[in-house]
């Protein structure tokens, strides 16, 4: 056998009654199709059921697998003295899960469990689903900072080892759509906030998994989402597949995207391959930003790609425009894959005899030498996008009332301590924001007296 069928399903305590203490009837149409699908999968018979919860333990840049035989969990933070659920874990799935995985060269398995205690991502689906069902196995894996392909390809894996073991498999995703709708949700009202919903509720009911591949990273951000990569994995478990898709619900009445979904396997269609086509835009848009690429990013592609294969910095190019050869400014080179940054150094102020060598010198940096990523790698170098921002000289100023997030960048400063934030960031909205992340990058205190400066930056593409 394989994957029977996918759900998506939100994870609000309250409509747990021991939570909501009658607030859960505020929603009731979730807990409406929560109960359909509990009893759909009832009558699907499966040997194990896969939840992906965006609440166990994540990592940058691995997927995490509870391992072990068994687990517990409980609702006490949220007020519920009384709930505790415990669940079985299909053990030779997990590990030949990991196994699949290795060998499709994603980073997952069972390694670094911090915390085995069951999170509310998987306790809240369990308590409908174990008024229904009783002799089950269960697989809790994560999500991860990698890539929507990779937790695509990973949902893959389960199907492929649901097929080697003849299990009867089905794939729960765990997962709230925006917070971001209303002021009166957990974060402040953003406009991205229910295009987003709008736009995957409607993927869902047309079962446009594409879609689920296709949101941009800073839009995902803004937007405030916690379930879309659990999504990304549950399609990625019906790659190849048709499916009945029926969205039965979506509720926003707390200020977040509460949606319950299905996908009932009914055939197999080539067609449905979306990792590969999504793979195939990837190669076309990239191709195309190459070949528009400004000469600043273009100096800045050739100097990491030449220390990345040859571990040789290269000699500034004879054929440069003459600002890059006579001017000297601050220079940051950004790089990002699939969306996410990949890697960002720069100078404040020029430390080399022109921008071009800035250029250089920063591309290599943000590449091999931006602590919070690892290197670069030859595989990787055909899927990065650049940006190279050059600053201008900088000012000071004496209060937020003369910044502007999109127009200027912000430097701040204490004794030897000092932080930048570039101009024109997404999710970053306010000058207030703009002056806490800088401060937070310098190590300053916020309570400390600092002082500010703004400069303006031209960005290359």
């Amino acid at each position: 056998m394989s994957v029977l069928a996918g759900y998506i399903v939100p994870h609000p305590p309250l409509i747990v009654p021991d939570v909501g203490g009658g607030q859960e009837h505020k929603i009731q149409k979730t807990i409406d199709a929560y109960q359909t699908i509990a009893a759909e999968i009832r009558d699907l018979a499966p040997d194990t059921i896969v939840v992906a919860t965006p609440h166990s333990i994540m990592y940058r840049d691995y997927i995490h697998v509870s391992p072990g035989a068994s687990a517990r969990g409980d609702l006490k933070r949220f007020g519920d003295t009384k709930t505790e659920l415990r669940i079985s874990y299909d053990q030779e799935l997990v590990n030949e899960l990991g196994i699949c995985a290795a060998r499709n060269g994603i980073p997952a398995g069972s390694l670094g469990e911090k915390d085995k205690n069951l999170d509310h991502g998987i306790l809240v689906p369990l308590w409908f689903l174990q008024q229904e069902l009783k002799d089950v196995q269960w697989v809790r894996t994560s999500i991860s900072g990698l890539s929507a392909l990779d937790h695509y390809r990973f949902g893959k894996c389960i199907a492929e080892v649901a097929a080697d073991l003849d299990r009867r498999v089905v794939v729960v995703a765990s997962g709230d759509l925006s917070h971001r709708l209303s002021d009166q949700g957990p974060y402040d009202f953003s406009e991205e906030g229910p295009v987003f919903d709008q736009e995957v509720t409607a993927a869902m009911e047309s079962g446009d998994f594409l879609k689920f591949l296709s949101f941009p990273e800073e839009f995902c951000e803004a937007a405030g989402e916690c379930g879309l990569r659990s999504i990304q994995i549950m399609a990625g478990a019906l790659d190849g597949h048709t499916v009945e898709p029926r969205l039965l619900s979506y509720e926003g009445t707390f200020g977040v995207g509460y949606a319950v979904a299905s996908f009932l396997v009914t055939g197999v269609s080539r067609e449905r391959c979306f990792d590969l086509q999504k793979e195939s835009s990837l190669t076309q848009e990239l191709a195309k930003l190459k070949s528009e690429e400004s000469e600043y990013v273009r100096l800045a592609r050739r100097a990491l790609e030449t220390y990345v294969t040859s571990r040789k910095t290269i000699e500034r190019p004879t054929d440069l425009s003459v600002p890059l050869t006579e001017e000297k400014a601050g220079v940051f080179v950004s790089l990002k894959k699939d969306g996410q940054l990949r890697g960002c150094i720069g100078t404040i102020e020029p430390v080399e005899a022109c921008i071009a060598d800035e250029i250089i010198r920063n591309a290599i940096s943000a590449g091999v030498g931006d602590p919070r990523f690892d290197p670069v790698t030859k595989k990787e170098l055909p899927e990065l996008v650049y940006s190279v921002d050059v600053l201008g000289k900088a000012e000071p100023i004496e209060d937020l009332s003369q910044l502007d997030v999109i127009r200027y960048g912000v430097i701040v400063s204490k004794g030897r301590k000092r932080g930048l934030l570039l101009p024109n960031l997404e999710g970053v909205r306010t000058p207030q924001q703009q002056v806490e992340i800088a401060l937070q990058k310098a190590g300053i205190d916020p309570k400390d007296d600092f002082r500010m400066e703004r400069f303006e930056v031209v960005r290359h593409k």
